[in-house]
């Protein structure tokens, strides 16, 4: 398992993102958490994989995405890399590690480039991250921005909210994307937007845009790998935008009790799933088991 079978595809750059976006081609993004979700992405062909801040809820359990610190998305993201031989890997910058200071931002953001192996991060917030963006792509590492809903900034916004519903809205949304645009990114995600206002946008840029429930009319989409494969217990909160296109949850229960059932019968391990063992060398060991039990 330690090497990805996508090693007959050529390495996706940022060349080949651009590429896709002037031949109109959607881009596809997905997030990836550790070396097996990363895995099984990069083999599926993903363009890009993104070591999302949504790994602190989905694969560490916690409340929401601010708890999770640099260290923890630098561990995350080695791990991701190490299976990504062909897509064009992103890491999160966390709550905390960039908002201080644009000097702040570049050191958090040199450590996930070094540490962390990945060729490019991702930061939130629009115009007014825009001298932050530009700090960090001056230093030569890729910034892809993220607009709209920002998730780390859910309090401010009174919650998980559509962004952009207004005339109002829409503009401070055009404004962002241009500004962080105009800064450096290479791409944008626009998240929780209405389809209309995100596609306006879109065409107003010169760099793809990334949705995230914001419609096909964006450059490309990203799903979190967790929801999209339904990789959770029933009854589990799904933003609108999910698509859920699987049932891992539900497979891994039917393998995990069947196993424990199969335990319990003494089914398993059959004769296959053991070692031989010479019947000659099998008699010896047990006369002298008998030998020294006398």
């Amino acid at each position: 398992m330690g090497s990805s079978p996508a090693g007959s595809r050529k390495r996706v750059t940022i060349n080949t993102l651009r590429s896709l976006h002037q031949k109109q081609e959607p881009i596809t993004m997905i997030t990836a958490h550790d070396f097996p979700s990363a895995h099984v992405a990069d083999a599926a062909g993903m363009e890009m994989i993104l070591v999302g801040d949504s790994l602190a809820m989905v694969a560490m359990g916690m409340e929401d995405t601010s708890e999770i610190v640099l260290d923890e998305m630098i561990l995350h993201c080695r791990s991701v890399a190490r299976a990504t031989k062909a897509a064009f890997t992103v890491g999160d910058l966390p709550m905390g590690s960039y908002e201080i200071a644009p000097e702040q931002a570049l050191e958090s953001a040199i450590r996930v480039i070094k540490e962390g192996r990945v060729q490019a991060i991702k930061l939130e917030g629009g115009i007014e991250m825009a001298p932050t963006i530009a700090k960090i792509t001056r230093a030569g590492i890729p910034v892809l921005g993220h607009i709209g809903l920002t998730p780390q900034r859910q309090n401010a916004l009174g919650g998980f909210r559509v962004q952009g519903k207004t005339t109002a809205g829409a503009l401070k949304l055009l404004e962002d994307a241009l500004a962080v645009e105009a800064a450096g990114c290479f791409a944008v995600v626009v998240e929780a937007v209405p389809a209309e206002v995100a596609s306006l946008v879109t065409q107003k840029l010169e760099i793809p845009t990334i949705g995230i429930g914001a419609g096909n009319g964006c450059s490309g989409q990203v799903l979190v790998q967790v929801d999209m494969s339904g990789n959770f217990p029933p009854g589990r909160f799904l933003p609108k935008f999910v698509k859920q296109y699987g049932n891992v949850w539900g497979e891994s229960m039917r393998a995990i009790e069947s196993y424990k059932g199969e335990v319990k019968q003494r089914a398993y391990p059959a004769p296959e799933h053991t070692y031989p063992i010479p019947k000659t060398e099998l008699d010896e060991f047990a006369r002298l088991i008998r030998q020294t039990g006398a």
